[in-house]
């Protein structure tokens, strides 16, 4: 098998290759730096916004009188990042990043306003789904403006803080929103927003006047991103109702998947037949950045699905408190930040910086393995150290993804190649969380996992763990770590396979701080 894999790396890794295009030179230090720091800001928010609905729904759940729909309070947000992310790193290539960042911010805020006075569980998420349009776009955006600035041996340093900043916020967002919904109001986790987003946008108006452009002419591919849509949205209709509402074998969820396997067809074929493509194809099909796409698809999607699951599994199976779950999920927090951090550093000075990745995800395999073999009966220092080793290893993808695939393509395509990667990663995230949820759910006796929504949604989660056993929900919770093992492995084995292009530029000089 390995003597396999190497063949087809060197497969990949072709010596007609053409070397890489140059980029033009950075800005200076005092430059960077208020740059930097309005873009984490603003990227702290748009990912505290995937996670800190969760510990909300059961009130949000009884203050509407629905729960039958709470899921898509959280899939809505997802699903429209997923469309907003290479919608706005194409549009940033036509018209600029400081104008389309300071548009996704503003989209951001007016969705934020909208889900806090929300009166319907229906307009909650078409509200979701707009703020989720606006947070989509952040994030790219933030990426691509790292790579306008910053050499390629200086992006690893940066891209390493962003990836820091987007996972302490997918991680601390079920904190912050439980703290809020208990001790306030859940209308209060998009209230937060506001005040935060005004400095976010204030921030980023100034600090991105000053950045290059590298402007190109571009198309928008407006049907293939309604497909797109249609598609992921009937594949995730069949996974929440499969084994909840209606058996997996059943008429209505096979349907579903058949409609959605025949939408992600059309799909393909609009990708192939389009003038300029939702995906430009030019990109997926060199291999170096289909691989990339691959391992941020399942690495990433698999922190996101991760961070709306650790926290239930930590309440239904350990039976830990909110408290003791937090210092948990604070672990979690620091072993993905040091992996970030690491990482960044590492590969902005090594050469054979592929070593780095393939080094550390196999702790993550590892400890995911050891929770699906034991998944209960864990102490408190034993579930940190897990999750603080299983967060190292993970950690390492965020820069590692986003700088290779920054480092093949020309200055003026930052923006749509940034865009294409991090739409895979939120796609990832939404299938992933699904699929997690189906196994929890679909797992359960029949009629079992919507009473237990109910349960969740009457009497709050607190209530829910007392009621449930966690005997029964230990099995289930081992398959979903069985699972999140297969796709960290084949996020591996992505990073294996690719060509291990030098970075270009010196190494990393600049830092925050002088």
């Amino acid at each position: 098998m390995c003597g396999w894999l190497r063949i087809m790396s060197a497969y990949m890794s072709s010596p007609d290759t053409p070397p890489p295009p140059s980029v033009p030179p950075p800005l200076d230090h005092a430059a960077v730096r208020p740059i930097i720091a309005g873009l984490m800001l603003a990227m702290f928010l748009s990912a505290l916004e995937q996670t800190i609905v969760a510990p909300a729904l059961a009130a949000i759940g009884r203050s509407l009188n629905d729960v039958e729909n709470l899921a898509w309070v959280v899939t809505a947000y997802l699903l429209a990042a997923t469309v907003a992310t290479p919608l706005f790193g194409k549009l940033s290539d036509i018209y600029g990043r400081r104008a389309m960042m300071l548009i996704a911010l503003a989209i951001f805020l007016i969705g934020s306003l909208a889900c806090a006075l929300a009166p319907t569980m229906g307009m909650l998420i078409l509200a979701r789904a707009l703020q989720g349009f606006g947070g989509g776009g952040i994030l790219p955006l933030a990426q691509t403006v790292i790579a306008d600035i910053l050499t390629p041996r200086e992006r690893p340093l940066f891209q390493g803080y962003a990836s820091v900043m987007f996972m302490t916020a997918s991680i601390l967002g079920p904190l912050a929103g439980g703290f809020l919904t208990d001790y306030l109001h859940w209308s209060f986790i998009f209230w937060i927003n506001l005040p935060l987003g005004a400095v976010a946008l204030l921030m980023t108006d100034r600090a991105l006047k000053r950045i290059p452009r590298n402007d190109r002419p571009h198309t928008l591919d407006v049907l293939g991103a309604v497909v797109m849509v249609v598609a992921a949205v009937l594949l995730l209709l069949a996974l929440s109702w499969g084994g909840v509402r209606y058996p997996w074998l059943s008429w209505p969820v096979l349907a579903l998947f058949a409609a959605s396997a025949l939408m992600w067809l059309a799909f393909a074929r609009r990708l192939a037949t389009a003038p300029e493509p939702f995906i430009p194809l030019d990109l997926v099909r060199e291999p170096l950045i289909a691989l990339m796409v691959t391992a941020g698809f399942f690495s990433i999607g698999t922190i996101i699905g991760l961070s709306i699951v650790v926290p239930l599994y930590l309440e239904l199976v350990l039976g830990f408190s909110a408290s003791g779950g937090g210092i948990a999920l604070i672990a979690y927090v620091v072993g993905t930040s040091f992996g970030s951090l690491w990482s960044g550093r590492l590969i902005s000075r090594v050469t054979r910086y592929k070593r780095v990745p393939l080094g550390a995800l196999p702790l993550t395999i590892a400890t995911f393995l050891l929770l699906a073999w034991m998944p209960a009966g864990w102490s408190l220092p034993g579930i940190c150290a897990v999750l603080a080793v299983n967060g190292f290893g993970v950690g390492t993808m965020y820069p590692v993804t986003t700088v290779v695939i920054q480092n093949a393509v020309e200055p003026h395509q930052f923006g749509v190649a940034t865009g294409t990667l991090n739409f895979f990663r939120q796609l990832g995230g939404a299938i992933i969380v699904a699929v997690f949820a189906a196994i929890l759910l679909g797992g359960l006796d029949s009629g079992e996992g919507a009473r237990l929504m109910e349960t969740l949604a009457r009497h709050g989660a607190g209530e829910g763990a007392r009621t449930a056993r966690a005997a029964e929900f230990a099995p289930l919770f081992g398959w979903v770590f069985v699972c999140a093992a297969v796709f960290i492995a084949a996020a591996m084995v992505a990073v294996l396979l690719g060509e291990e292009r030098p970075l270009r530029g010196p190494a990393t000089t600049v830092k925050m701080k002088e």
